[in-house]
């Protein structure tokens, strides 16, 4: 687990202990970890300011913190997130006998609207392939990370952290780490074992400079390159392709499962190749797909 470097923060001691023994007893990933430790951080932070230490903290206190964020109009989801890590810090609290009584009780989280993805359709997605150049080094390396994050359905943060070894262009099969260091199979496909095989012969090492890296999709640099990075690629070949609808680094993620039930797969297959725990996660795509359905039989239907 990747510690901050700075170490005065308030709360620090109890906060970093218990993203510890949490990144043991779950196995959580450096990104969640950094999202835990930020909204900690942001809740210790502003009950200092009022002289209270963190594990004073009582439901009054909880409840204020709420409403300024309701005030500042954060977002129900991103408040929501907020509220289930308090909960897990505080219980984790109770449990080491650090605290008498959990001040999240009788907190109620904020009602969320749970939005349908924004999906691009098959004409949309083709584009989008097409954006990058592959005559360009870093435009063949883009075109071939866009094309596995559609024929795969992967995660960005799955997609850059990719190693050469966890690619089977033979079986035609990718290994995959994803969220709570859970691995999974994916099949590539004909079209990206094609685009893959070719990189691996005559691009990446364009970009590898004879640098000594397993990363499968090196930046510019030769190293690893970050979630941002390549989220910010995405929207940059949107707007070459003129895509301008609505865009989000799952926006890949989101077509593929969505296509794939357009065209017949079944659910549970989907949940396993996205790596969904629950299946009820992977049934919002069949909303989507029930909802072109529908439009398609009103627009033909001489009856719709």
């Amino acid at each position: 687990m990747k510690t901050p470097l700075k170490h005065s923060y308030p709360g620090y001691p109890e906060i970093e202990a218990y993203l510890e023994a949490i990144w043991h007893e779950k196995g959580l990933s450096d990104n969640s970890l950094s999202s835990y430790r930020r909204d900690l951080k942001a809740f210790s932070s502003w009950l200092e300011a009022s002289g209270k230490p963190l594990l004073a903290t009582e439901r009054a206190d909880i409840l204020g913190y709420l409403n300024l964020r309701l005030r500042k109009r954060y977002s129900p989801s991103s408040t929501a997130r907020l509220l289930s890590c308090l909960r897990g810090f505080f219980r984790y609290q109770l449990r080491e006998q650090r605290i008498e009584h959990d001040p999240t009780l009788q907190v109620d989280s904020p009602k969320l609207v749970r939005p349908l993805p924004k999906v691009l359709t098959e004409l949309d997605v083709e584009e989008l392939l097409a954006a990058p150049n592959p005559q360009d080094p870093i435009g063949f390396r883009d075109r071939v990370m866009l094309e596995l994050l559609y024929a795969c359905g992967l995660r960005v943060s799955e997609l850059v952290s990719l190693q050469v070894s966890m690619v089977n262009l033979r079986q035609g099969v990718v290994r995959v780490m994803g969220k709570g260091s859970k691995e999974r199979l994916v099949p590539l496909g004909e079209i990206a074992i094609d685009w893959l095989a070719r990189y691996l012969r005559q691009g990446r090492m364009l970009l590898l400079k004879q640098a000594d890296s397993e990363v499968l999709f090196p930046s510019n640099r030769g190293t690893q390159m970050t979630r941002q990075t390549f989220w910010y690629r995405i929207k940059h070949y949107a707007l070459l392709a003129g895509i301008d609808k609505p865009l989000s680094p799952h926006t890949l993620r989101h077509a593929f499962a969505t296509h794939l039930l357009n065209h017949g797969a079944d659910l549970r297959v989907v949940q396993l190749l996205l790596g969904h725990s629950d299946l009820s996660t992977t049934q919002i795509y069949t909303h989507i797909a029930q909802q072109r359905l529908q439009s398609l039989h009103q627009k033909h239907h001489p009856r719709g």
